[in-house]
């Protein structure tokens, strides 16, 4: 890749951006059994916040990327960071359940917005031939994010420092750490090239563009909903499986959970350079084809070794196809919405796939605490349907991207 210090800048900023969002989503996961323990209830009430999150995504989608569509992807990229950099926090502070769950639907509200306008800043400042590997370094982000917490909730939780231990709250005031990333982007990042060409033409509304992409549009929901039950569904309460049905201590679960995360970058990365070669619908059936040979060693695994390595084919898969999906969108996506289309699709679909923490916990619940076969039922029904969906997908890899 042939990149300008400013176009590598621009891709850190996004990618940042998106680590640090799905850091603070994913902190969660990590304590859901203790957060029940406190208010008393069970695992599936505190699931719910993963449903809310999830189902809150694509109204931050719509507001931040209207924002991003008319005053700029730069200013409105930094305002999102630093709003869900504070809520996310704000529920280290929650007295009750009910406050906690309305937290967390506000900070989905701010995640929904992060995705649309980093990979849009990211795809129209880099040169079409770089699309791919760019694509799968900003997807990367995401497990990034969940090796993080996986490696935060090793070192720090249950740790006594002093006279204070190290819990669930306090992983969650860990979530104030991006809002620094607004500083690097106020100093470091330009603004995008195609949005600033653009401000010299006239643009059609959005309503107008949704109206004539509107089965497109239609069609990437419901592609996005595949892949959000997909990367949910393997993701969300993998660390609860090992907690609860394995009994597996904080340290073994954490590093399940960062081995699962490097195949998970290594998957993006892969996929993201191959789908350059071999097309955006090709590596992404192959990503969703891959994930069904791994079921067994990721869900029925008896061992610790045994389920990491399970984890890390199973992530290889997941984020291997999901590495694509950056670059595919934006190629999908018309110009004058490119902001708000490709988020607001993303974070749809992410709404109608977003019960599915409280639907896999309440299998689970219903066949004795087995977290496996409601894990492994997801998993295996969706991958399929990603490898049926896509491919009537149109192939639009290296399309000129503009704003207009």
């Amino acid at each position: 890749m042939n990149l300008t210090g400013q176009q590598i800048r621009t891709i850190v900023a996004a990618y940042l951006g998106w680590t640090l969002d799905a850091f603070d989503f994913f902190v969660l996961t990590f304590v859901i059994k203790d957060i029940a323990k406190e208010f008393g209830v069970e695992v599936s009430a505190v699931a719910y916040a993963l449903f809310l999150t999830l189902a809150m995504r694509f109204i931050g989608a719509f507001i931040f990327g209207r924002i991003g569509d008319l005053w700029g992807r730069k200013p409105a990229l930094m305002l999102d960071i630093l709003c869900y950099s504070l809520i996310g926090a704000a529920a280290a502070l929650s007295p009750n359940l009910t406050v906690f769950l309305i937290l967390r639907a506000l900070f989905g509200i701010a995640m929904g917005g992060e995705w649309g306008l980093g990979s849009s800043l990211a795809m129209e400042s880099i040169p079409p031939q770089s699309r791919g590997v760019v694509s799968g370094i900003l997807q990367c982000g995401y497990p990034n994010g969940f090796l993080l917490a996986a490696v935060a909730y090793g070192l720090f939780y249950g740790r006594t420092f002093g006279d204070y231990t190290f819990g669930w709250r306090a992983m969650f005031l860990l979530s104030v750490l991006p809002a620094f990333v607004v500083l690097f982007i106020r100093a470091a990042v330009p603004e995008s090239p195609a949005f600033e060409a653009s401000q010299s033409r006239e643009k059609p509304n959005l309503c107008t563009t949704v109206t004539e992409n509107r089965g497109l549009v239609l069609y990437m929901v419901v592609l996005m909903m595949c892949f959000n039950l997909f990367s949910h569904g393997t993701q969300d309460l993998y660390p609860t499986f090992l907690q609860k049905q394995h009994k597996f201590d904080p340290a073994t679960v954490s590093w399940i959970a960062i081995v699962a995360n490097i195949g998970a970058i290594v998957g993006g990365l892969a996929f993201g350079h191959y789908s350059e070669k071999i097309g955006r619908v090709n590596a992404i059936t192959i990503g969703a084809l891959l994930a069904l040979p791994a079921l067994p060693l990721w869900a029925y695994s008896t061992t610790p070794v045994m389920l990491a390595v399970g984890a890390f084919v199973m992530q290889v898969a997941v984020q291997g196809a999901w590495g694509v999906i950056p670059a595919h969108l934006n190629e999908l996506a018309p110009g004058a919405a490119r902001a708000t289309i490709p988020a607001f699709v993303y974070q749809a679909g992410n709404f109608l796939a977003s019960y599915n923490g409280p639907f896999q916990a309440r299998i689970a619940e219903a066949n004795d605490g087995n977290y496996a076969f409601a894990l492994a039922l997801v998993a295996g029904v969706v991958a399929v349907a990603i490898a049926i969906v896509i491919r009537f997908s149109p192939e639009r890899r290296g399309e000129h991207l503009t704003a207009h």
